[in-house]
């Protein structure tokens, strides 16, 4: 019941956004109205309850409060534009190319969001998928921790008394869920497909609206969920795997091993390409780190695991089409809603912000050169400084909107260390150049230069600042991960899958070109039936050599979480995921939300996958390494006194305890696997939980 509460809280935003879209965008079509609807929902769905809560914590009151905001937005919107505004009609044959594409991807993502964000195994522990066994650990310690403490501006529950920096709108949107009571599976699920759909409407339509063809669209969307490069060539030259299919149940075999329908998710034994890469860990076409395969997948590899890119991208492709409107379409007010949305991001996804900085800084100046020309007549000069005013104007709005964000909370956390420095050749580190690109961008890198020097003018000057931000994180590294570039360069190869599949249209266009003046004979002679199918496998093989890697990729993830899948040829559900939280675990974590308070402080192991920091909201004394490292903050001393607290106990725990505030110890696996833990001093201390290996002791006393 509370998660269709929850559900229904959303929606209400959705519908207020496009209550406000439809009188602001009252000439666009239906599609983009929804589109920008979307987006404006979601903009205050992370805004509206976080303002509140700077003023009154994060609390059920604010959550309704902001509610209250968004609804009264909406009927504002609904009343000013009473009679001027009118809704753009729907058709599913005008739009059919938009549903056949975006529908499936959107369906792929859901599906493996479903089965990768906590699911609930029989045995009573918890599964995740493959690509989110790591970062959505600590996206779940910031969503319940948010919730359950209240306090804002939010701090590390893995290390309390230190300010959160990290952009944690993406996760506290998840916390108002929480706070209404849904579970938190469904808080974490809701909002992210609602900005999954975002996305994919907010690519297809960047494209459509650029190119101005559905075809450009289609292959540009296809190409940036699902393509890929030569990944795909390290599962197809293993001999047994190309052996099995002379054999008589050849397709048996596929399905067995290549699919890894019948495989174990942990083989211990030798496996053949096939076989591993269903099964083994991170061992796919887009991410084979051992062969020098980098290009991830942006689905399954950036918008499941890493939330702020999943939001970021939600505002940032609607916003890269008001760009495009704004400065060559000239719609120039449109820069007013561009400057909101872009002083929206820095808190969302900082990498988005500083993506469409970029753009917007490299347009204004070709707009600046351009204005020089002696070649523009008087109304041009005129209207090119009206342009520019409006650019102003954006530019102002997003830095006073961005300033707070960045000074109170992003500059502050990189100013640690490590986030800017050089380093050339981004994470390439067994390849030339060149061929590192070739082989993980394939055929969309190969075509990107002959696309470009087609490409009109105008697509060449907006496609300049991608080149920028392609030619920065070649030199530059912007956070302590140097990986972590990819996140501004999928904004580069985006931009690239458009231009390349303007290139693919264009060119089979030309390749089937007949006069319009010739007659029917002419015509079936110019281009005969043959010619047609050569061209027409000709460009299906270069499709397919775009998109398979990614669609194994796609694959692989799915059969990496509990799913349903095909077994001694019936279909079945298979509980296969990776094992994120055991049993014992989850029943200390619901004994933890209902007997200790929300602010208490346990002395647990460092693992990545904590269930007191992921499950409950409570502070732990000190999290992972692999989280705390890259977000630039000082953990080296709690980490160090955590295992002095465990293996020492009789030289320092008293004193260490009350430093960190400690008021429970957890003893498990974890703990006993990770340090030689000294059990005669914990024994001394009142156990107020105990199952199987798993203990809790009260270091106050009884609980």
């Amino acid at each position: 019941m509370l998660n269709l509460l929850s559900f229904l809280y959303a929606a209400l935003f959705a519908v207020s956004g496009f209550s406000l879209a439809r009188a602001l965008f009252p000439r666009d079509r239906f599609v983009k109205q929804l589109l920008f609807g979307l987006t404006a929902g979601l903009v205050m769905l992370l805004w509206l309850p976080v303002l509140l809560a700077f003023i009154m914590g994060f609390c059920l009151a604010a959550q309704l409060i902001a509610l209250g905001l968004a609804l009264g937005v909406g009927v504002l919107s609904a009343v000013l534009s009473k009679g001027r505004a009118a809704t753009g009609s729907f058709s599913f044959k005008t739009e059919r190319p938009l549903l056949l594409t975006c529908l499936p991807i959107i369906v792929i993502g859901a599906v493996l969001m479903s089965n990768h964000y906590i699911t609930n195994a029989s045995d009573g522990s918890l599964h995740v998928g493959q690509c989110t066994y790591g970062d959505l650990c600590m996206h779940l310690g910031f969503i319940t921790s948010i919730s359950v403490q209240k306090t804002f501006p939010p701090m590390y529950s893995i290390l309390p008394d230190t300010a959160l920096g990290y952009p944690f709108l993406c996760d506290s949107i998840s916390s108002t869920f929480f706070t209404l009571g849904s579970t938190l599976r469904f808080a974490t699920i809701l909002p992210s497909i609602y900005a999954l759909i975002t996305v994919v409407l907010g690519v297809y339509l960047f494209f459509e609206d650029w190119f101005r063809r559905d075809s450009a669209a289609v292959i540009g969307t296809l190409l940036f969920f699902l393509g890929g490069g030569f990944g795909f060539f390290y599962f197809f030259d293993n001999a047994k795997t190309l052996a099995s299919l002379t054999t008589p149940d050849a397709w048996s075999n596929w399905l067995n091993e290549t699919l890894g329908i019948s495989a174990s998710v942990q083989n211990a034994h030798p496996v053949d390409m096939g076989e591993m890469l269903m099964s083994g860990w991170y061992k796919t076409p887009t991410n084979f780190v051992d062969n020098g395969m980098r290009w991830v997948n942006s689905i399954a590899d950036m918008m499941i695991p890493q939330r702020a890119t999943l939001f970021g991208w939600a505002l940032l492709f609607p916003a890269l089409q008001l760009l495009r409107r704004a400065v060559f379409g000239r719609e120039e007010k449109l820069f007013i809603c561009l400057g909101v949305l872009a002083g929206a991001m820095p808190l969302v996804h900082t990498h988005s912000f500083f993506a469409l900085g970029i753009l917007s800084a490299f347009l204004i100046v070709a707009r600046l050169i351009g204005q020089c020309s002696s070649k523009l007549d008087a109304e041009e000069k005129k209207a090119g400084r009206r342009g520019l005013r409006y650019f102003l104007l954006f530019g102002v709005i997003a830095v006073a909107l961005a300033a707070p964000q960045l000074f109170g909370f992003t500059f502050r956390q990189s100013s640690a260390g490590g986030f800017l420095k050089l380093h050339f050749n981004w994470c390439n580190e067994s390849d030339s150049w060149l061929w590192f690109y070739i082989k993980n961008l394939g055929m969309i890198f190969i075509l990107m230069v002959p696309a470009f020097l087609a490409a009109k003018k105008e697509t060449k000057l907006f496609y300049g600042g991608s080149l920028v931000i392609w030619a920065l994180c070649e030199f530059v590294v912007f956070q302590p991960n140097t990986y972590d570039n990819n996140k501004l360069l999928f904004v580069w190869f985006a931009m690239t899958c458009g231009i390349v599949a303007e290139f693919i249209v264009n060119l089979w266009d030309k390749l089937l070109a007949v006069p319009v003046n010739a007659s029917a004979k002419d015509r079936k002679a110019a281009l005969p039936l043959g010619r047609r199918l050569a061209y027409a496998v000709l460009f299906g093989a270069l499709l397919a050599s775009m998109l398979i890697s990614g669609v194994m990729t796609l694959a692989r993830e799915y059969v990496s979480g509990d799913h349903l899948g095909v077994v001694d040829g019936r279909l079945r559900y298979r509980e296969n995921g990776y094992q994120v939280v055991s049993a014992e675990l989850c029943d200390a974590a619901e004994w933890i939300k209902a007997n200790t308070e929300p602010d208490a402080t346990f002395l647990t192991a460092t693992n990545h996958n904590n269930a007191v920091a992921m499950l409950t909201g409570r502070n732990i004394v000190c999290g992972a390494p692999t989280f705390l490292y890259f977000h630039g903050v000082n953990y080296g001393e709690r980490y160090h006194n955590v295992e002095r607290m465990y293996e020492e106990p009789n030289a320092c725990f008293t004193e260490l305890a009350e430093k960190y505030g400690v008021d429970y110890v957890l003893l498990g696996s974890w703990e006993y696997g990770s340090y030689s833990v000294d059990t005669g001093f914990f024994s001394g201390l009142v156990p107020v939980w105990q199952e199987g290996g798993t203990v809790i002791y009260s270091v106050g006393g009884a609980d």
